[in-house]
């Protein structure tokens, strides 16, 4: 589970329901009209945009920000170092015996045990990444459409409320609850937009983005082990991927 994505929901949200209670009535900020407006407009434009499956996978996606962790590079080459020198010792064939956390890695030694050509293992491994990022940059897309959408369903909502308003100058009781909804639809649009949708998009940018370097990392270090590198020169070259800060710390292992 990623802990900093918790953490964050949890904090923005508690800090917000406690500025609203040490504020006064919590129920004043309780409001069917506004939810049903802000809620039902994120959803309405969703499926207009994009297409019921990419929705649904969108939400699957999403789970990765909460319980999915990239690989620790680090840690990936660590693996890779290790496959490299048993293949050098031992032969490829021996490599489909060892036990392989990656999974994108395992499929990778996999096709090498296979026989498989360089060219086709690149390529295929290549290709399975783009669609991977494909998948991901299409749910990213879901999030940050709804996140675009709160705003704009708040100010709607918001103008709804000033007609009713207007409309009822002459009743007083309903000027309260035609205010409730212009203010409302506004704050929940905001809230949904900048606490949970953008920054879900935001956070599902940057797993993609790792999940991609592990994947090509993972790439050059299989084609490496294929081509009978030095798995200490393998090492140095791999660790170009790390930020220069983390290639001493992978050097001490």
């Amino acid at each position: 589970m990623d802990i900093a994505t918790v953490i964050g929901l949890g904090f923005g949200t508690v800090i917000l329901a406690v500025a609203i209670i040490l504020g006064g009535n919590v129920l004043l900020f309780v409001d069917i009209p506004s939810v049903l407006i802000v809620g039902g407009g994120i959803i309405a434009t969703a499926f207009i945009r994009f297409s019921m499956a990419d929705v649904i996978n969108s939400i699957k996606v999403a789970l990765n920000a909460f319980f999915i962790k990239s690989s620790v590079p680090q840690d990936v080459i660590r693996e890779i170092i290790n496959l490299a020198n048993i293949a050098r010792k031992n032969g490829l064939i021996v490599l489909e015996q060892q036990p392989i956390n990656d999974p994108f890695l395992k499929k990778a030694i996999m096709y090498c045990v296979d026989g498989h050509e360089a060219e086709f293992i690149e390529e295929v491994l290549k290709k399975e990444v783009s669609l991977t990022v494909e998948r991901h940059e299409v749910g990213q897309s879901v999030f940050r459409g709804m996140g675009d959408s709160g705003p704009a369903f708040g100010m709607i909502g918001t103008l709804v409320g000033l007609v009713q308003m207007l409309a009822n100058l002459s009743d007083p009781s309903a000027v309260g609850p035609a205010m409730a909804v212009a203010l409302l639809t506004t704050l929940y649009g905001a809230v949904a937009a900048n606490l949970f949708f953008i920054p879900l998009a935001d956070k599902l940018g940057l797993r993609c983005k790792e999940e991609e370097r592990n994947r090509k990392l993972i790439i050059e270090g299989v084609l490496g082990i294929l081509k009978g590198l030095n798995p200490r020169v393998m090492e140095e070259f791999l660790e170009t991927f790390l930020p220069p800060k983390d290639r001493k710390a992978a050097e001490a292992h």
